[in-house]
């Protein structure tokens, strides 16, 4: 009998094929960048997504020092960390940030929109931040995305 059969495809590591995507984060809002950059990392975009596999793209993020925050938020938001040792409790804000080590900002908001688990430690390694508009990357030629393009 000849008839259509329908057959649902769970993507695996054999069969997933990956692409290096460049994203320009100028100008940006940080938490709406971030999460485009989590949907592309988790395989969210492609008809062959698959929940419990790496299915996502290699996401390169240039120009993360000029990352915009909306409100107040560059001054009122504050990052906790602690040394380990007792009173060791450190605060930092997003402006300390951006002017030592901008790539923390988008690195802390994308890691906090995957998963908390081996799979989401494997998604977060396909993520690479860059301060300036260089990166190391051209060999694997990335194609350039816009944010608003992504659907």
């Amino acid at each position: 009998m000849d008839s259509l059969s329908y057959k649902t495809i769970s993507a695996n590591a054999s069969t997933v094929e990956k692409e290096w995507v460049v994203i320009d984060a100028t100008n940006e809002v940080l938490g709406r960048l971030c999460s485009q950059v989590a949907k592309i990392l988790r395989g969210k975009h492609k008809p062959s997504y698959t929940p419990h596999t790496d299915c996502g793209d290699y996401v390169i993020v240039v120009n993360a020092d000029k990352v915009k925050l909306t409100g107040n938020k560059m001054t009122d938001k504050v990052y906790v960390r602690h040394t380990g040792y007792p009173g060791g409790q450190r605060f930092a804000t997003p402006e300390d940030y951006l002017s030592k080590k901008p790539e923390f900002v988008i690195e802390k908001a994308v890691r906090g929109m995957l998963p908390k688990t081996r799979l989401g430690d494997a998604l977060f390694k396909n993520l690479k931040v860059y301060a300036g508009a260089e990166h190391p990357h051209a060999a694997q030629t990335p194609k350039t995305i816009k944010l608003n393009e992504i659907k």
